[in-house]
């Protein structure tokens, strides 16, 4: 039988390329995996592993995904209660920080300790949104980041960052006008600022990693 991964759908996020990069993953390196499309609390709850993607603004985000009825009490149930696998993309990875400053401040998750502000690059030159592919840094091993080649890029598409209380939780960065969270984790959670989805080869790397993940 199948192993579901649970890819929920709140409204925000590219759940068609997200889908097809996570079922390629699966694939392409045997996991046998299933990827499901849902917003239901109960598939959540049954998944063997969790992804929440998102793009646009943090309280528009945290509003969707609350307004699905008994959602964040499966995630919480899920992954922090029974510690299976989870993977925040772009806004999803932001959601788990304690509070996101966009448009005033609406608490998030609470994951993490840390908040989500405006990137303030020390270039001026360099505009917001930060897009484009940017080269990854990984500070500490991690699961999520094996056979990554040294100077692998990513593709990033966001105005915000993550500022993490624990500098130990961030397992990779970026340069853009100074340091930008890529990658941050915990225990069972880890999440990417950029898309693997959109990353071609490093996003299949990641994501099939993810998959193999056993925290």
């Amino acid at each position: 039988m199948a192993q579901i991964v649970a890819l929920i759908d709140y409204g925000s996020g590219n759940l068609r390329s997200a889908e097809k990069a996570l079922a390629r993953a699966a694939r392409e390196g045997a996991t046998g995996h299933e990827i499901i499309v849902t917003d239901k609390p109960e598939m959540v709850a049954s998944a063997e592993r969790i992804v929440l993607p998102g793009v646009g603004a943090f309280a528009d985000c945290m509003n969707g995904l609350s307004k699905l009825s008994g959602m964040t009490d499966a995630l919480n149930d899920a992954v922090i209660a029974k510690g299976r696998p989870f993977l925040g993309i772009c806004v999803g990875m932001q959601l788990m920080a304690r509070v996101g400053r966009e448009f005033g401040d609406t608490p998030g998750l609470g994951w993490i300790e840390g908040e989500v502000v405006r990137l303030t690059p020390s270039d001026p030159s360099l505009k917001i949104p930060h897009m484009g592919w940017n080269e990854l840094e990984v500070l500490r091993s991690h699961a999520l980041t094996e056979n990554l080649a040294p100077g692998a890029h990513a593709y990033f598409v966001h105005s915000f960052e993550m500022r993490t209380a624990d500098p130990a939780q961030i397992i990779a960065r970026t340069d853009y006008g100074g340091p930008v969270t890529a990658i941050v984790g915990r225990d069972n959670i880890v999440g990417t600022q950029f898309h693997p989805e959109k990353s071609q080869a490093v996003g299949l790397t990641l994501l099939g990693n993810f998959l193999k993940w056993r925290p």
